[in-house]
């Protein structure tokens, strides 16, 4: 029997979401050895361009976005130590009810079962014992998210190869916390459409959350990973909290455990509880 590393497999939409919400875990569980395999299903290119220009306005040129923020990805992954990062090249979607939403190409569009394929092809490859990724929702309502969400389970059940999987999430406390930072420092939360706001749910309550995960031994690495996205600095607003401040609110990682084949008990502080060679 072949000798393997444990694998966590991280799936992400954009270059950059892998350091907010997963950068913690990447950087903690390569420093244990862990093989930690990024893939991104999209190019970024509806991101900023250079000087905050935004996708439709003049000077926004989406390919030479996407061949900035693929260099800003692979200095993100050396950050975290990420052992493997795949691309699925998908063109970004953008937010939802942009155009860029049903235009060709776009992941959006794209077939679940399609794409679906491709992801259960690198599960197969790299064999992860542990898969995170977003909720239905995306996380906050990004069709992008969602459709990493959709491909992401739909590879799981083709598989059956991960032992555990997760999706993001922030507790209620977090988030109220973090608030609380925002306006003690003069700073504006992001702005949110009160209607979707209403629609999606944003985070769970504390109790609902089954999975906590102390990052901060790393969290100069995850600020530096983020940092690394320097072009959509504009819309990465905890780059302007400082490293201090930025570990101390985002030093622990959270997530929902939505399927487990080790009997690992609940709440939890490790993503590989219960599997064989884990001690931590």
């Amino acid at each position: 029997m072949v000798d393997r590393p444990l694998t966590l497999m991280a799936v992400h939409a954009h270059p950059d979401d892998e350091a907010t919400g997963t950068g913690g875990v990447l950087a903690r569980y390569a420093a244990q050895g862990v093989r930690t395999v990024l893939v991104t299903c999209t190019d970024g290119g509806c991101g900023d361009a250079p000087g905050g220009v935004k996708p439709g306005e003049p000077g926004h040129d989406p390919a030479a976005v996407a061949a900035l923020r693929r260099t800003e990805l692979e200095a993100s992954c050396r950050a975290l130590k990420v052992s493997d990062l795949e691309l699925l090249g998908y063109a970004d979607s953008g937010m939802m009810g942009w155009p860029q939403n049903t235009a060709p190409g776009s992941f959006w569009t794209t077939p679940v079962a399609e794409a679906a394929d491709r992801l259960a092809d690198l599960m197969r490859y790299y064999q992860p014992d542990v898969v995170v990724t977003y909720d239905e929702n995306g996380f906050y309502g990004h069709p992008d998210h969602i459709q990493a969400h959709r491909i992401t389970m739909a590879a799981v059940e083709q598989t059956g190869i991960p032992a555990k999987v997760y999706w993001t999430t922030m507790p209620h406390s977090a988030m109220a916390e973090f608030g609380r930072v925002m306006a003690e420092l003069g700073m504006e939360m992001p702005e949110q459409d009160p209607a979707q706001q209403e629609a999606i749910p944003f985070g769970l309550p504390d109790e609902a959350i089954t999975t906590w995960v102390d990052v901060a031994e790393f969290g100069e690495r995850k600020y530096e990973a983020l940092a690394a996205h320097a072009s959509q600095s504009e819309n990465i607003f905890f780059l302007s909290l400082g490293v201090e401040r930025f570990t101390q609110l985002m030093g622990v990682e959270t997530f929902l455990r939505v399927q487990d084949s080790t009997g690992a008990a609940l709440p939890e502080n490790d993503l590989f509880a219960g599997l064989t060679g884990s001690d931590r």
